[in-house]
């Protein structure tokens, strides 16, 4: 006779698994996993959450990027929608070694307005590795918005954007910077390294929702670490 109290039990577990599989906890707070890998190590003695685009999830195709990067690769912080008010978190990128995209910047930020299917969203994201860039070009394209999924970065590229959504910030590989976004009135303003005035201002952004969930971002060929995150509404 079959045992529907073992079957039962076996879809319990495995029922706890895959939920517990797309969920992470880190500074008291639980974050869903979007197409990331992601864990809570020790990190220069301290406990960071360390974040890395898993390709088993999103591919990658150097010859496709506006198809393949700018995607929902994220930690998503639960029961949190904000409109107005500050998200602040420090985060440090370093490069995959050996790295699936010979071009990678060491891309991590912040996304913001995410909702419930995580199929619309904004960010703001740092290229920390074209900040030292000898090309002033390439400075030049160290900070970018986009708005998810019709204004990648290649979109906003177009003469017609006139470069307004990126711009450049003093930042690095393999330093701690601090990001603060404040949302206001349909703007989104950012703070490097608790300057006094803004890097980068998005004063007509993209996406189409008026509050949403925040995440933890980073790309392609980027190992990211974040620390001291916090949400302020207003």
């Amino acid at each position: 006779m079959f045992n529907y109290t073992i079957l039962s039990l076996i879809i319990t577990i495995m029922s706890t698994t895959a939920v517990s599989a797309q969920s992470i906890r880190f500074e008291n707070k639980e974050f869903e996993i979007s197409n990331v890998k992601a864990s809570v190590i020790d990190f220069k003695g301290e406990k960071v959450l360390q974040l890395e685009r898993d390709l088993n999830k999103i591919s990658f195709d150097v010859n496709h990027l506006e198809n393949t990067v700018d995607e929902p690769t994220f930690v998503k912080l639960t029961k949190t929608e904000i409109e107005n008010g500050i998200i602040e978190v420090k985060i440090y990128s370093q490069i995959q070694n050996p790295s699936p995209f010979e071009f990678a910047q060491g891309f991590i930020g912040l996304a913001f307005n995410i909702n419930k299917d995580n199929s619309a969203f904004e960010s703001i994201y740092l290229r920390p590795k074209a900040a030292r860039s000898d090309s002033q070009f390439g400075r030049n394209h160290s900070v970018q918005y986009y708005a998810y999924p019709d204004f990648k970065f290649e979109k906003l590229r177009k003469p017609e954007f006139k470069g307004q959504y990126e711009t450049y910030a003093d930042t690095g590989l393999n330093e701690w910077i601090t990001l603060r976004i404040e949302l206001k009135n349909g703007k989104a303003v950012l703070y490097v390294n608790n300057q006094k005035h803004p890097s980068f201002i998005v004063s007509e952004r993209k996406g189409n929702l008026k509050s949403g969930s925040i995440g933890l971002w980073v790309d392609i060929g980027t190992i990211g670490y974040f620390k001291d995150f916090k949400v302020i509404k207003n």
